[in-house]
């Protein structure tokens, strides 16, 4: 005859031997309800984090979407709160009334998010070609005819004159001990004028082509 097992516990008044089907399937029941708790709280942790960055979304990106008037109150309460604690405890609330957004006003504030990212940084792109079209043309006599096939349309004898200027300027232009030192300004006027005139008559020639490609006739 064989003895009951006296390793176990007792669920609901029924006594589970361990080791038993019965102690593996709760086991298996326990671990379930475990992950599906962590996975709620990635789940809330996410969307807390997703509204503390409207915080820095854009004026024009965050007027189009349309958020509940309970959360706009309380984003505007974040903004204000300057004391730690007490934005840690409002970003709390923000996060639970993100919970109640539905999923498609959680993928608008998502997209939201992407445009503003993706938009500074091609803004930073462009800024670093107008950095590096700047020190072409000023190091380079070649630069300026490779320029003039891309920009047909600039005032090159404008370009001409701040090149030179801008040569001048850098055959002058005083050590890194001395501008360190506050004796001089590490680079001259022409030196930004010519950047500004590069992002200048970058910004007209691409608005010119988009204008071009809106009036292109139908096929």
């Amino acid at each position: 005859m064989s003895r009951k097992s006296s390793r176990g516990y007792y669920v609901r008044g029924q006594f589970v031997t361990t080791g038993s089907e019965e102690d593996l399937q709760f086991k298996a029941e326990i671990k379930g309800r475990d992950t599906s708790r962590a996975d709620k709280k990635r789940e809330s942790e996410a969307l807390q984090a997703l509204g503390e960055a409207l915080l820095s979304l854009r004026g024009d990106l965050y007027g189009k979407l349309e958020l509940p008037e309970s959360l706009t109150e309380a984003l505007a309460e974040a903004r204000r709160i300057t004391d730690f604690e007490g934005r840690r405890r409002q970003m709390q609330y923000v996060g639970k009334l993100m919970r109640k957004l539905d999923d498609e006003a959680v993928q608008a504030i998502r997209t939201a998010l992407d445009i503003q990212r993706s938009g500074s940084a091609e803004q930073a792109q462009q800024l670093h070609l107008n950095e590096q079209w700047r020190d072409r043309l000023i190091a380079d006599d070649a630069a300026l005819t490779d320029w003039l096939q891309q920009y047909p349309e600039a005032d090159v004898q404008q370009l001409r004159s701040l090149i030179r200027q801008a040569r001048r300027d850098a055959a002058t232009t005083p050590s890194a001990a001395e501008v360190a030192q506050g004796l001089a300004p590490r680079k001259g006027k022409a030196y930004r004028e010519l950047f500004q005139w590069i992002q200048r008559a970058r910004r007209l020639h691409d608005e010119r082509l988009e204008d071009a490609r809106h009036h292109l006739p139908d096929a």
